[in-house]
């Protein structure tokens, strides 16, 4: 077994955790059995992440994985919105979070499985560089790489895509304007994988005008925030995209190319 880097673990414990996390953030908490892992994230009330984290349902609470610089910002801010709930939180530093082939990862199949197990069996750190190409592959964004906290909304890295929005539970922070952005329809700003010889975070992405701005690159392959407006119409006229003046290609799952497809529908008048 090996660890993942960068990762903290918070535990809460008590009878009114679930109805905690019920009111503040955005992952479902009902039919939440133990030993279920789920996606989810802190919204500040403005919409934007504060942290994001997968979250693993035990018989006693929840026991939050996130990364090791969110950790005590998370911690506070739930602590916070605790009052006079009966609920402990605190950092957890007997367990970390492993590699495994035993269980998949919600935010994608493509992401290598995790669980948590004993410090003293977890054995060496995966590779920074390992676990940013897997992840890249896999398109999914890292929060410390790819963003920090208030930079971006949940639809930016695509938490709706990867199930980490429940947008029918009760109220959650920030929740007015993650529902009014998914009501509209309107979404112009996700994050896709790109291909390219000179990609570099914090690259813009050009064709006649910027595309989007690499956040994480391993090798040829990186992760870029994009205006999935001004893409779409790049890809219609088969103008060339470059990063650092070499060219880039882009991957464009189906969900993004239909979002693409009815942004292009709409400004046309259709």
């Amino acid at each position: 077994m090996m660890r993942f880097p960068h990762r903290s673990l918070i535990r809460l414990t008590g009878r009114d955790t679930i109805a905690l996390l019920e009111r503040t953030v955005t992952n479902s908490v009902k039919d939440w059995a133990a030993g279920e892992v789920r996606y989810g994230a802190l919204l500040t009330p403005q919409g934007k992440i504060i942290s994001d984290y997968t979250v693993l349902r035990t018989d006693d609470g929840v026991l939050v994985d996130v990364h090791e610089d969110a950790a005590e910002d998370l911690m506070k801010r739930l602590k916070m919105f605790r009052l006079r709930a009966e609920v402990e939180i605190a950092l957890d530093d007997t367990l970390a979070a492993v590699r495994t082939d035993d269980a998949t990862d919600p935010r994608s199949p493509a992401l290598w499985g995790r669980r948590w197990v004993p410090v003293a069996e977890a054995g060496e750190m995966i590779a920074v560089e390992d676990w940013a190409e897997n992840r890249i592959a896999a398109g999914v964004p890292e929060w410390g790489a790819d963003y920090r906290a208030a930079e971006v909304f949940p639809t930016d890295i695509n938490m709706d895509v990867m199930g980490g929005i429940d947008y029918k539970k009760g109220c959650f922070v920030g929740q007015e304007v993650a529902s009014r952005m998914k009501r509209r329809g309107k979404i112009r700003k996700r994050t896709l994988t790109v291909h390219g010889t000179a990609l570099e975070a914090g690259t813009d992405i050009f064709s006649a005008a910027p595309v989007g701005t690499v956040t994480s690159v391993e090798g040829a392959i990186g992760l870029a925030q994009v205006r999935t407006d001004r893409l779409q119409k790049v890809l219609d006229q088969s103008l060339p995209l470059t990063c650092n003046d070499q060219p880039v290609t882009f991957d464009v799952p189906d969900w993004a190319r239909n979002e693409m497809n009815a942004l292009g529908t709409e400004a046309s008048g259709e």
